[in-house]
């Protein structure tokens, strides 16, 4: 049976230009889960992480909207609720299509939390986004208003970006390999896991920051010792030269040209650059690991080698 960590973006949690209410997220995940249970199905041992970017934005401006009312959360705390949210839904609906199927699998989510360096470079230079888009004035005025850091998200408007230092140790580690054995579909690092450092005492303290989910996929994917890592987007193939007359999509993609490619300016930094980055860094981990970015509704074709990019060592 092939361990397969699955990393899902934002499309799979949520469709765009529809509202962004419970409802309608649990019908766009019910639909994701779909395919996830055909994966299941086929035989492959899934693991399932996910974003958070728009639900953590949300659940930050909910709580800012009501603080006169209730005390705003922290927010390391609106993370951990933005995986239980997530979680709920994606184990409610997978658990819904593997009945479908008859298949007898429990399904479990794990709030989890990744410790991260408290001089990560991303603390300074905030990059990840998180909430709704917005115009450009719009954005201007949350500057102005809430000392937000505002930044153009790949020609779709406006987000506010925070802090993204790269994931260091899962903490749940145990949990989740016990939770693996046991025979459970898990999810875990929701939103890339919710960031904390690690005290002189060995406590843990959160921080305000948002992991990046490929990452964080990638570096779950190699402490289980995964065989494959997929990361499921929009597009069906990563390509070059993207939106130009002469794009050219990729079925394949070494390693070595992962990284030329990357010095050329040739991903996005908002989408492509770091799900291109995160899968090489597992093909190059360990002889025989490979990554696939691959479209959701193509996943079970692009682990048969039918569709999707294949990131490999050579």
């Amino acid at each position: 049976m092939k361990k397969v960590v699955v990393a899902l973006g934002g499309n799979a949690l949520q469709a765009e230009g529809k509202e962004a209410t419970a409802e309608a997220q649990l019908e766009v995940i019910k639909e994701t889960t779909s395919h996830l249970a055909d994966l299941i199905e086929e035989g492959y041992q899934v693991i399932i992480a996910h974003g958070n970017g728009p639900q953590v934005g949300r659940i930050v401006i909910q709580n800012e909207y009501s603080s006169k009312v209730t005390p705003a959360m922290p927010f390391d705390v609106c993370g951990a609720m933005s995986q239980g949210m997530i979680g709920y839904h994606i184990q409610q609906a997978l658990r819904e299509e593997l009945v479908k199927k008859g298949i007898n699998k429990p399904v479990v989510s794990l709030i989890t939390q990744v410790v991260v360096d408290k001089d990560d470079p991303g603390f300074k230079n905030p990059t990840k986004p998180i909430g709704p888009f917005y115009e450009k004035e719009e954005a201007s005025i949350l500057e102005k208003e809430k000392n937000y850091v505002m930044a153009e998200d790949a020609g779709r408007g406006y987000r506010r970006v925070v802090a993204s230092p790269l994931p260091g140790k899962i903490v749940e580690l145990d949990s989740i390999k016990t939770l693996i054995d046991s025979g459970n579909v898990v999810i875990t690092v929701g939103g890339g896991g919710v960031p904390v450092i690690e005290l002189a005492d060995k406590s843990l303290q959160g921080v305000a920051a948002v992991i990046d989910k490929d990452f964080a996929s990638e570096k779950l994917a190699e402490d289980i010792d995964a065989d494959e890592l997929i990361i499921l987007t929009a597009v069906d193939k990563v390509a070059i030269n993207f939106g130009k007359p002469n794009q050219k999509n990729l079925d394949k993609l070494t390693v070595a040209d992962a990284k030329r490619y990357i010095k050329e300016g040739q991903f996005a930094k908002g989408s492509m650059l770091p799900k291109v980055m995160a899968a090489l860094k597992f093909a190059e981990s360990k002889k025989g690991r490979k990554a696939l970015i691959a479209s959701l509704d193509k996943a079970k074709l692009a682990l048969k080698g039918e569709s999707g990019t294949v990131i490999s060592l050579e």
